[in-house]
């Protein structure tokens, strides 16, 4: 990789338009409005990356206690920044992140990038039988 890349997780960074405009159109966050992100951001340990003139060319967060769980959700790098080879330095600076040590489960939901994060540890559920979950796909598009 020619370029180098700066990973972050100073909030003052983030492109909040910048992610929005990508995460209402997923298959995870259809729909999502603006107010319901930078909730999300408030609320989750974000993680940014830049290239070196600080344009942001990817996301993350975690929703974590810090100690014993964490949740890795709305991941991505921008479509023309992708087949780089970037998610897997990006996820290699998550993944080390010091306040994400020790922690006893590290959870997150893909329909397409098993592949991606089984690189870093991630496997099906060992005991799918014993979690439960309550989901609203739809939450977004109520009246």
């Amino acid at each position: 990789m020619d370029e180098l890349f700066l990973f972050s997780t100073d909030k003052k960074l983030l492109d909040s338009q910048l992610i929005h405009s990508f995460l209402k159109n997923t298959y995870w966050a259809k729909g999502l409005p603006y107010e319901n992100l930078l909730k999300r951001i408030k609320n989750s340990l974000c993680f940014g990356m830049y290239d070196m003139n600080k344009v942001q060319v990817g996301f993350a967060r975690v929703i974590t206690d810090y100690e014993s769980f964490a949740y890795l959700a709305d991941v991505f790098i921008m479509p023309e920044h992708q087949k780089k080879g970037l998610s897997k330095e990006f996820m290699a600076y998550i993944m080390s992140y010091p306040d994400l040590q020790n922690l006893r489960r590290f959870m997150l939901a893909t329909q397409d990038a098993h592949g991606l994060y089984q690189q870093f540890g991630f496997s099906v559920l060992n005991n799918p039988e014993i979690w439960m979950e309550k989901t609203d796909l739809n939450i977004y598009h109520k009246n």
